[in-house]
């Protein structure tokens, strides 16, 4: 739905994009990451028609975006902004009728979300009033209100208690599932790898890593394997085939990791392990998106 293409952008003498590309597919979830600085938050501006970048071009459905695609945005940023004097409920229809939706829409929508989100009580409110975590959670409804084809949330879960992150969490699913295509952006590894279905990885302004979730942890697995089982004794294997990172003891059970060379195989390694135990479980261990992330961006 979305591609990006060759995105270079300067502040000054700082380089804040350098060549960058993405593409996004349409009706799925797709995380944008990067450490702080990285670049992340200038590519969502350009995206959001809010930054002008130096060189590259923005496709929307494979046109040109043009300044009346806003309408089919939804844009969450990480730095919220309500205005504290007004009530909740003001301006909320407010900030609904600058995305085109009538007053009386627009007002019917909102009672629905807000009672969904549990917050009809918030209406007459004035917005200084409410917590942080309240705040974004009116934010976040008035973002996907007008059921925009394309969502960015930035940092959507800042501010949450796990409660909270759950709910955004399965709401954000099911946009996915109505039609939206959703870019994520996001330090929490673990949402990526719940929610997301691709990722790209910026980092010192360009991107380094791109793919779907599961392709990109094969790519890193380390060939290691975790057996629990049954024995009075620890493993004993071919040390040229298999090496053995750890063993410990759990519920009258042995875990051990063990890392495989080139030149064996699982098969090989469970037809060792049944000689000598009984087997309660048996995987691969692959590495987290937290695991890569910090193997990409530490310093070499």
């Amino acid at each position: 739905m979305l591609q990006a293409n060759h995105i270079s952008k300067s502040f000054d003498n700082h380089k804040a994009l350098d060549d960058v590309s993405i593409q996004v597919p349409e009706q799925s979830i797709f995380g944008l990451l990067g450490p702080n600085g990285a670049g992340k938050t200038t590519l969502i501006r350009i995206i959001n028609m809010i930054a002008v970048k130096d060189k590259g071009e923005i496709l929307l459905n494979g046109k040109p975006m043009q300044p009346s695609d806003a309408t089919l945005i939804g844009y969450l940023p990480e730095e919220r902004g309500l205005y504290k004097k007004m009530k909740v409920g003001e301006q909320a229809v407010y900030l609904a009728r600058l995305k085109g939706m009538s007053k009386h829409d627009a007002t019917m929508k909102l009672k629905t979300w807000f009672q969904k989100f549990e917050i009809d009580s918030w209406w007459n409110k004035k917005v200084e009033e409410l917590s942080k975590g309240m705040q974004q959670k009116v934010q976040f409804i008035v973002t996907v209100l007008h059921q925009p084809k394309l969502l960015i949330f930035d940092e959507p879960f800042s501010g949450f208690d796990p409660i909270n992150v759950n709910l955004l969490k399965s709401e954000i699913i099911n946009l996915k599932k109505e039609g939206s295509t959703i870019i994520f952006s996001t330090h929490n590894m673990a949402s990526v790898e719940e929610i997301c279905d691709q990722i790209t990885l910026i980092h010192q302004s360009k991107n380094i890593l791109s793919g779907e979730i599961h392709d990109i942890k094969q790519k890193y697995k380390s060939n290691t394997f975790e057996v629990e089982y049954k024995s009075s004794k620890e493993l004993l294997l071919p040390e040229d085939l298999f090496n053995i990172v750890s063993t410990q003891k759990t519920n009258h059970h042995l875990i051990t990791q063990v890392k495989i060379s080139k030149d064996a195989s699982s098969n090989l390694l469970l037809q060792h392990l049944i000689k000598q135990a009984e087997i309660i479980k048996f995987q691969e261990l692959l590495p987290s998106l937290n695991d890569i992330f910090i193997q990409e961006v530490s310093p070499k």
